[in-house]
């Protein structure tokens, strides 16, 4: 490595640790579900909607990031390229700007208007393809036609960030669930986009040897519960619908093998649980979110038949100011799937235990 190139490296690595010293870790809140309560029963969601970038994202950019330029595949002047449904790229985005690297996210022509506009202000650009099967290929050749390097977040999420702790998120969900009154989780739940969240918490629960479960909450249309059950990486589904989670292939970073449960969810079941948090909250979340607090629910419902206690964890993944020209327009929602009104009443009513 020579002089030049090295220093640079430890600019840009320095650059990517300050910043994360000025950010604070994300809250945890406690739903205020009292029908649970009463039957020891307590739910959490861990707020990844407060990070810079405004989603559970920025943990994996950041980590992105620095594992590119450890392993010497990003240069000065490099072009970044990524494959995204937007919040990765909204917040790979932000940490190119922060690199002085010019930045292209390729997404697919659904991606909310709301994610676009974050991308282009943190001085990044969208390529647009139809399909999300068609954003691997593109993103290959656009790395290709630019010198630049293709992230690949599908490839490399699972490995990546260190599970076994060095601040990631499954050590900070513990460390703040220390007080509770169920303070080790009988559930972690989460959603799965490229499996870099699962595999980073199932990993951590092992290493950790807690007896915590972990359930992945894939949404309809998705390649990852089908996987889980048969094992076959050669599997594909039409893809999710539900931004940001599900894919219509099995990616690389999906690791089957740490995950205890799947909860397949219906598109109007997310798009309900999505808004029924609204008055729970006092402000809107993203429809990934929603898909999470599905499968919660259940979850808890059986603890409960059961007579079991505990806690479940889940996490409000990014904010519904994302989504208000689609998720949260009750016109835009009936066009994609019909009256969600029945299904926002069933969870409702789950709600109060």
């Amino acid at each position: 490595m020579s002089t030049t190139t090295a220093h640079w490296l430890h600019q840009a690595v320095t650059r990517i640790e300050a910043d994360f010293c000025r950010s604070a870790d994300t809250h945890l809140i406690a739903l205020p579900l009292p029908g649970f309560a009463r039957h020891g029963i307590d739910l959490y969601l861990k707020d990844e909607s407060t990070h810079p970038t405004g989603s559970l994202k920025h943990r994996l950019a950041r980590s992105l990031f620095l594992y590119a330029l450890c392993n010497g595949w990003l240069q000065e002047g490099s072009t970044v390229v990524e494959a995204s449904s937007g919040s990765t790229a909204v917040s790979e985005a932000y940490f190119a700007r922060l690199l002085g690297l010019p930045f292209i996210a390729v997404v697919p022509r659904t991606t909310s208007q709301e994610k676009i506009e974050q991308i282009a202000f943190y001085g990044g650009r969208c390529h647009f393809v139809e399909k999300a099967g068609d954003v691997y290929a593109a993103a290959q050749q656009l790395a290709q036609d630019t010198g630049g390097h293709y992230m690949d977040q599908f490839t490399y999420a699972e490995r990546a960030t260190d599970w076994r702790g060095n601040n990631n998120i499954a050590q900070s969900m513990f460390e703040q669930m220390g007080r509770e009154r169920h303070p080790v989780p009988r559930w972690i739940v989460v959603g799965a986009g490229t499996g870099g969240t699962s595999a980073t918490i199932g990993r951590y629960l092992r290493y950790q040897c807690h007896e915590t479960r972990l359930c992945v909450a894939d949404p309809e249309g998705s390649v990852f519960g089908a996987y889980h059950r048969s094992g076959d990486a050669s599997l594909t589904a039409p893809g999710s619908r539900i931004e940001g989670i599900g894919r219509p292939r099995v990616e690389a970073s999906f690791v089957r093998s740490v995950i205890d449960r799947m909860i397949e969810v219906p598109n109007a079941e997310s798009v309900a649980a999505m808004r029924a948090l609204t008055p729970l909250l006092g402000r809107r979340v993203g429809p990934s979110t929603g898909t999470n607090l599905v499968a919660m629910l259940q979850i808890a419902h059986e603890m409960r038949t059961q007579g079991q206690t505990g806690s479940l964890l889940s996490l409000l993944c990014d904010t519904g100011e994302r989504y208000l020209q689609t998720y949260h327009d009750p016109a835009w929602v009936r066009t994609q799937w019909g009256d969600c009104a029945a299904a926002q009443t069933g969870i409702e009513t789950q709600l109060q235990g």
